[in-house]
This record gives C-alpha cells, structure tokens and sequence, in this order.
C-alpha cells in the first residue's frame, strides 16, 4: 500500500500543480481584463514569492549553502531576468491580447525550442539513424507546424456564439477588425518570445545548478532580484500612481495567488518530483494545463473555441509526446554512458581540488 502511494504521489502532485497553473493563468487573464497593468502584476508576483520562498531557503539551506561569490550571482542575475522578469511579463502581454487557450497551447513548444537549442549548442545530440533520433526529430517538425497552424489560422469557431459586446464591436467595420488582429498577433510575438525565454533559461539554469546546487536559496534570489528587475522598469514607465494601485480584493486575489501558489508552492512541489521521476515526467504533464484552462475559458469565462486552435494544439501535444517519447527511450537505453560521464565530472573535480591544495 506504501509503495503504491510512493508511485502515484508524484502524479498527483502533478496533477495539482497542473490545476494550479490553470487557475493561475485564468485570474490573470480576469484581472488584467479589469484594468491591471503586466508590468505591475508581476512585479507584485515576484514580490510576493520572494517573500513566501526566503524563509524556505534558511531554514532550509542556511548551514549548507557557501558563498554568493560575484560568478554565482550574475549568474543568477541573468536567470532571474530570463526565467522570471521577462518571460512572466511576455506571458501576462500574450494572456492580455489573446485567450488563456491559445497561450497554454502555443507555450506547449517551449520544450520543443529548448530541445532545438540544446542541439544547436551541442549539449543534445540527435542521431537520425536511430528510432529514437527520428522521433525526436519528427516530433519537433511537427510541433511547430501546430505553432505555425495556431499563429496563422484561425479558422470557424466550435463553440457558442460570440457574447453581445463582440456582435456590437464588430458593428464598428474593419477598423475594428484589423486593430484586433493587431493585437493578436502583439500578443503571439509574446507569447514566443516567452517560450524563447524559458528555453533559453533551461540551458541557463542548467550550468547555473550544477555551480549552486542550492535550490531554494537560488530561486528565493531570483524571485528577489526579477522583482527589483521589473520594478525598475516597472517605475521608469509607468510614473503615476494609480496604475500601483490594486483596486479591488479580485486583484489583491491575482497576486497572492500567483505569488504564493503559482510561483512559491508550485516551484517546491515541482522541485521535489523532479527529484523524484526525472525532468521528462514532468514535462509530459504540461499539455494538461491547456485542457484544463480550455474548461474554464469555455464554462466560466465564455471564450471561442476555433478550429484553428484545436488542430493546432493536437499537433503540438502529439509533437511533444513523440519528442518526449524519443528522449526518454535513449534514457532507458543508455544508462551507463551517463554514469561514465558523471564519474569523469567527478574525476575532473578531485583532480581540480588537488591542484587547488
């Protein structure tokens, strides 16, 4: 009975983080809908997991954490920036000119460009000779042909008909029109410059842990700093005082939510089942999300569904799973020259600490 919970906690874990995610990304949609700013919105965020994660890393890792040397921290500098600053606020611009679906779904290839990087870089190798190398391969294509189906085609709309204030404003004629497809696609240049951000700061972060393996702590000053980041922007733009101002409790219900749930929580529970399945068990809950922020668009936010939006995101889902399918079989199949490399690190740093003495 204790193994079989042992086995399914994680899943459930994911599940959780999932709904999590969900709820989190349909308030902001809600609230910025309402007149909340981005820029305030995450600087607000940050702020807030800042605060929930610090006394997690004392407590924590405060008699095994060594010295924030200048390395480590521009490292961290640059993470914060790329994994929480930029790419939270690129996220909460696509949610303001799109819907909470088209940017669970177009986010689905942000593991597509990591693995696309990671071959670029070299640090992912792709053997095209193998079944595993052309999955991968052919899972990337066709992930981002759904990219490309999402961004460009719209197609007719699945669901309900459009609520009175769509009829209305589509009355105005094509000046209407064509502001609307601007901000679509304002909103789909962000959404992809957020799945560029996130990918790049995987490989950022990757180099970043094995330097400060330090997780809490680590991620407690880049919610420090990425809330220092964006207020300074944040500041520097928006001068008045009003747009600081959080209005209402559904606002102040936005940002302890995605603070403390959406960023503090969800990263400590995701950080356990990583440690626990690996990275590519939680990368195959993510298409989850959209399904579920799909339910709430349709039932409580009363979205359009289109066409466009469905075939897109089965081609992303199933481009991602074959991807991950093909990564986590070249991991079951070569276990031993991973071993091999990690005993050559740890070779390579007794060798280094011996020079050092």
């Amino acid at each position: 009975m204790g193994s079989l919970l042992g086995d399914g906690l994680p899943v459930a874990v994911m599940l959780c983080l999932n709904i999590v995610a969900a709820i989190m990304v349909s308030l902001v949609k809600v609230a910025m809908d309402g007149g909340m700013n981005p820029l305030v919105l995450v600087t607000l965020q940050q702020l807030t997991a800042s605060a929930f994660l610090a006394p997690i890393a004392y407590f924590k890792e405060r008699k095994s954490r060594p010295k924030l040397t200048l390395e480590i921290f521009g490292y961290i500098f640059v993470s914060a920036a790329l994994g929480s600053a930029l790419r939270q606020y690129m996220i909460f611009v696509g949610l303001q000119y799109t819907t909470a679906t088209f940017v669970t779904a177009f986010s689905n290839i942000a593991p597509v460009l990591t693995f696309l990087l990671a071959v670029a870089t070299r640090s992912e190798a792709l053997n095209l000779k193998s079944k595993m190398g052309m999955a991968k391969l052919v899972g990337t294509l066709v992930s981002l042909g759904g990219a490309m189906v999402l961004t460009f085609y719209k197609g007719v709309a699945l669901t309900h008909a459009a609520p009175p204030q769509h009829l209305h404003s589509r009355q105005h004629g094509g000046a209407a029109d064509s502001m609307s497809r601007g901000k679509w696609t304002l909103g789909t240049v962000a959404i992809l410059g957020n799945c560029v951000c996130l990918s790049c700061w995987f490989l950022f972060h990757g180099r970043l842990a094995r330097k400060y393996p330090h997780v809490y702590s680590c991620n407690a000053l880049m919610s420090a700093l990425s809330f220092l980041q964006v207020a300074v922007v944040g500041l520097c733009t928006q001068r008045r005082i009003s747009p600081w101002i959080v209005k209402s409790k559904f606002q102040i219900l936005t940002v302890l939510y995605a603070g403390i749930l959406g960023c503090g929580v969800s990263f400590v529970l995701l950080t356990w089942c990583i440690e626990k399945r690996g990275p590519v068990f939680v990368a195959a809950f993510i298409p989850i999300v959209q399904i579920i922020v799909s339910v709430i668009d349709f039932c409580i936010l009363h979205e359009q569904l289109y066409l466009g939006s469905v075939l897109g995101s089965v081609l992303v889902i199933g481009g991602l799973y074959l991807l991950l399918w093909g990564k986590r079989q070249e991991a079951l199949n070569c276990p031993p020259k991973a071993a091999q490399n990690d005993d050559k690190e740890q070779q390579q740093q007794q060798e280094e600490q011996q020079v050092h003495n």
